[in-house]
């Protein structure tokens, strides 16, 4: 059985983290939503993330980061905010290598034109290493990105959503445009061996950007 962890469980400093994150997102967010709706994200995302974390001093700042893409997300879907930049949304089975090198070239390209999230049917407990040395290479830190899942209103609010062998798994709704990438799982490899899937993620990532009319960097 997994190991879980119930927020009474924190301790008195991660308790009060937690009520500083949603302290800020009510800030972030005044106007938009409710203190209800921040406080349920809030918490439903630290419970996503608490069932397999081994770890739970990280907890509040997780979730906190979390809910504040999903709520990003929402305002979006609802159509409470929105800037006209692209989203595209990255997809694996574990968020652990392929979605998150797509991401990082992604991000690092377009800089402030577009955004790029990205999620796993079976988000994994950290980012695989090989795939952040082998980023690294480039010139691109994604040792700080984490694992995560995907929600309804995250993939609801992306313009594009590119699946990466997570097969049946991958959310589907009638509308969104979807891209599959055939790309090798880099899970288990080395930075040798995962540096021809981070060149191919970063021409696809490059011909995306061309597509959807993004300046590059």
């Amino acid at each position: 059985m997994p190991q879980t962890y119930r927020r009474e469980d924190l301790t008195i400093d991660q308790q009060h983290a937690l009520l500083t994150a949603a302290r800020r997102l009510a800030d972030d967010f005044t106007g938009t939503f409710g203190t209800e709706t921040i406080e349920r994200f809030l918490h439903t995302s630290y419970d996503q993330f608490a069932i397999k974390s081994k770890i739970v001093n990280y907890l509040p700042l997780l979730a906190e980061r979390f809910a504040r893409q999903r709520l990003v997300a929402l305002a979006r879907v609802e159509g409470a905010s929105d800037d006209g930049r692209p989203i595209v949304l990255f997809l694996c089975v574990h968020n652990a290598g392929r979605s998150q090198m797509a991401m990082g070239f992604f991000q690092h390209l377009a800089g402030d034109n577009a955004l790029a999230w990205s999620g796993g049917s079976e988000f994994a407990e950290q980012i695989n290493p090989a795939a952040v040395a082998s980023m690294a290479e480039r010139g691109i830190d994604i040792s700080q990105e984490f694992p995560k899942p995907w929600t309804e209103e995250i993939v609801r609010a992306a313009d594009v959503v590119v699946t990466m062998g997570c097969g049946d798994a991958c959310p589907v709704f009638p509308g969104k445009r979807y891209l599959d990438w055939e790309l090798d799982d880099p899970a288990g490899l080395s930075a040798d061996d995962v540096r021809p899937i981070r060149d191919e993620t970063e021409r696809r990532v490059r011909a995306l950007l061309g597509d959807l009319n993004v300046t590059t960097a």
